[in-house]
């Protein structure tokens, strides 16, 4: 069951997306979280900055392949960090593989996990929620900041690679995938799991948002990331435990900072602080 044809087809997915989480988590049109979002952009050097950080993380995500394809290490440590798993996503495969929850597991790993994280953004700066928006920029640098080291020096294969007897399921859904996709996040790319720890960073801060159908939903998307993680034959069970934690850690520090400069925004309002 092909779900997305293109890299084109997963944008276009994508915005609509974004669109639908952004009214869904205020309740407004998306355009009007959209304005206010650019106008703190305009208005606040801090919030500039922060997602400044947070954008050029990402960039730099998008080099990473190419810089570990180039000087990256040459051992595999595939076998020694999951060793001990056996073949137990064999058997899942087995039991659960169908058309339907392929399609689903695929949309929701190339189209939601990038979606949830953007319209965060959106959903926090509308409702000028600046502790977690400056928690949420500062826990996805963190995230990446940790990951991205990771992926040169503990080089970990994904399932399917290292184990025959596991189907690279994306592939019937999103048969472009190597092509269009993969120059994202190479083979060797799995510990820890970025899927894993963004998506659970994402629900640990919607739990502090206040608007509880956001971070129910919120919940529901990392589990079902989780889920499609393993299914899909991506990823180890140490690749999604080592997500959790780093999830936990970048939240927690993500909360603290955010905390800070949001205090530090209130004196300035009154006057006891230097402008941004």
């Amino acid at each position: 069951m092909t779900v997305f044809h293109s890299q084109h087809a997963v944008q276009a997915d994508s915005a609509v997306a974004i669109a639908v989480l952004i009214w869904f988590g205020t309740g407004r049109q998306p355009l009007l979280a959209v304005y206010r979002f650019v106008r703190s952009l305009a208005t606040s050097r801090r919030f500039l900055a922060f997602f400044a950080a947070a954008l050029a993380i990402l960039i730099v995500n998008t080099f990473e392949v190419k810089l570990e394809n180039a000087y990256g290490v040459t051992y595999d440590l595939t076998r020694f960090m999951t060793g001990w798993e056996g073949g137990w996503h064999v058997w899942l495969q087995h039991r659960l593989e169908n058309g339907p929850l392929t399609a689903v597991c695929t949309f929701f790993y190339v189209v939601m996990f990038q979606s949830v994280m953007l319209a965060s953004l959106a959903i926090y700066s509308s409702m000028r929620n600046k502790r977690l928006f400056y928690a949420f920029c500062t826990a996805l640098l963190m995230n990446y900041a940790v990951a991205l080291p990771m992926y040169g020096f503990v080089p970990v294969n994904e399932v399917w690679y290292a184990d025959p007897r596991v189907h690279f399921l994306m592939l019937e859904a999103f048969p472009s995938f190597e092509r269009d996709y993969r120059g994202l996040s190479g083979i060797n790319n799995c510990f820890p799991s970025l899927h894993t720890s963004i998506s659970v960073t994402l629900a640990l801060l919607a739990s502090r948002s206040g608007i509880r159908r956001w971070a129910v939903f919120a919940w529901a998307n990392a589990a079902v990331i989780v889920f499609a993680i393993f299914y899909l034959g991506v990823h180890w069970f140490t690749d999604m435990a080592a997500g959790v934690l780093l999830a936990v850690l970048s939240s927690a520090v993500g909360r603290k900072v955010g905390a800070r400069a949001e205090s530090n925004d209130r004196k300035r309002e009154k006057g006891d602080a230097p402008a941004d």
